[in-house]
């Protein structure tokens, strides 16, 4: 019997199509024998190549000049970016009913070791910390404008996720509007608070660690799991024990934890799915709103498993084939 299961923290249902439901093992794609070499000349991520990207905005480095080779973590305006920091917020004359504005935002790329054939499973551990320490110095500076309301980090990790250039790297993108779609959620968050007097994630986090079915791993600080409304197989939330709304206020002790966690559970997919195509989003309040007690910042990672269709597409509601306390087991059981 399929199961229609709501998220707590949206409200919004996912169809659980347990007749034609696949065993977590099935999602295993071949091994993908590609060999990646080290450094390419004309990669634009890769060292030697700087003068290929706009200056950058921050870099670890020892020694060495700005905009040169030297790097482990680096930064800059994406070449082809969806927002350029010029421009007014003022509203245009509208158009009968249609509204528009420059396009006024900051877009960068993080790109994340100067190894064009490296992955986050794959990197040292002091790697993986600088690269969420390289996120938190750029929320913090980007924070700061007084025309951006929030601020998203992401990445996408190979061609079903949209990345169009192997080497590794990441994204940010501080805007002047909130989404509609983040607006909901902390909408929702909000009104959670407003009926229960808690926050719905801090809920959701110790109703996981009580059950445990959908636990995938757990330290001091960070849990990671699938949530219980799955929109598609193994999917899984990394999130704090701790209630914070803004990933910005992440210590510097709380960050290396995090790596820990967030390149284990990369390492989890990369070896129980053979390196599977995914995407991960940092959830956080928008900025003036990152004080409020019903929201709470996590990353949540999405494989790229299978393929949005019409429904989704005409309904907003995801159909998953696996059930989630299944794949936490399997994935929760690959060795490190």
């Amino acid at each position: 019997m399929p199961e229609l299961r709501q998220d707590p923290a949206t409200k919004q249902w996912v169809i659980l199509a347990t007749e034609r439901a696949k065993r977590p093992h099935d999602f295993s794609r071949p091994p993908v024998q590609v060999s990646l070499p080290e450094y390419k000349n004309d990669c634009p991520f890769c060292p030697g190549n700087e003068s290929m990207t706009p200056p950058e905005t921050m870099a670890y480095r020892k020694g060495g000049a700005a905009n040169g080779p030297g790097w482990w973590v680096r930064a800059f305006p994406n070449k082809f970016s969806a927002l350029v920091p010029e421009g007014s917020l003022s509203r245009k004359e509208e158009e009968g009913m249609f509204r528009k504005m420059d396009g006024v935002g900051q877009h960068e790329v993080i790109v994340e070791c100067p190894q064009h054939n490296q992955c986050i499973p794959l990197m040292a551990d002091k790697q993986v910390e600088e690269i969420i320490l390289s996120y938190r110095e750029r929320y913090l500076a980007l924070r700061e404008d007084p025309r951006f309301k929030v601020i998203i980090i992401f990445k996408n990790h190979g061609p079903r996720a949209g990345t169009s250039l192997e080497h590794p790297h990441s994204q940010l993108v501080a805007m002047p509007i909130v989404p509609l779609t983040i607006r909901y959620r902390f909408e929702k968050a909000a009104g959670h608070f407003d009926d229960e007097g808690t926050c719905v994630y801090c809920d959701i986090l110790r109703e996981g660690l009580n059950l445990r079915t959908r636990l995938v791993l757990e330290t001091d600080r960070f849990a990671a799991f699938h949530p219980f409304a799955s929109r598609a197989p193994f999917e899984t939330w990394i999130i704090p024990k701790a209630h914070n709304a803004s990933f910005g206020s992440i210590s510097m002790d709380e960050a290396k934890e995090f790596a820990y966690v967030l390149k284990k559970t990369l390492g989890k997919l990369y070896k129980g799915l053979n390196n599977p195509d995914y995407n991960y989003i940092v959830h956080t309040a928008p900025i003036k709103d990152e004080q409020e007690e019903y929201f709470h910042w996590h990353l949540q990672v999405l494989p790229r498993l299978v393929t949005p269709a019409g429904f989704e597409l005409g309904t907003g509601m995801f159909i998953n084939v696996a059930l989630p306390e299944e794949t936490a087991a399997f994935i929760r059981n690959v060795p490190d």
